[in-house]
């Protein structure tokens, strides 16, 4: 038997970033807006204290119609070049995929995915940050081979939309 991958989930938001680490724990990077850009630096500092120990990151994507401007862009350029210095490869998943493979509609709301967690998983959440960061690494290790609960293959296949990156030597997929 393989040893899965070790993936972190990435929500990325200038005041309330959701992190999922490998082992399934969550938390929610809070940031104070009265201290302007400065908050980047507390959410390089929890991708640099995660990035030693995985193997992957799974972004969630900007909407397309944010791609290049804005305050998350900035939040997205400073964890990806956190990953990119530790040779942690990444992928991005857009809203609507993550909404699709969880809930099985590219449109659902926060309470869905919610929803959702606990129905598959039994899982429960503090803020919709983390549900989002869980879904994603959720999404990963299914995408890997190593889902962690029964989905159905609708849902499954909507990762296929995705390009996903190939693992280093040793780790499953």
């Amino acid at each position: 038997m393989s040893t899965p991958p070790r993936i972190l989930g990435l929500d990325l938001s200038i005041t309330a970033t959701g992190v999922c680490l490998p082992d399934g724990t969550v938390h929610t990077i809070a940031t104070q807006q009265k201290t302007g850009d400065k908050r980047l630096k507390d959410i390089e500092l929890a991708v640099l204290q995660a990035a030693p120990d995985v193997d992957l990151a799974v972004i969630e994507d900007l909407p397309t119609h944010a791609k290049a401007a804005g305050v998350t862009g900035m939040v997205h350029g400073v964890a990806r070049l956190t990953l990119i210095r530790y040779g942690v490869p990444y992928v991005l998943i857009t809203p609507a995929t993550l909404k699709a493979y969880a809930t099985g509609k590219g449109n659902a709301d926060k309470t869905a995915m919610a929803i959702a967690a606990l129905k598959r998983a039994g899982r429960e959440f503090a803020d919709d940050n983390q549900c989002d960061a869980w879904w994603l690494r959720a999404a990963g290790l299914d995408w890997y081979g190593h889902s962690e609960f029964d989905m159905p293959k609708a849902q499954r296949d909507r990762l296929g939309k995705v390009t996903w990156p190939a693992l280093a030597a040793g780790v499953a997929a």
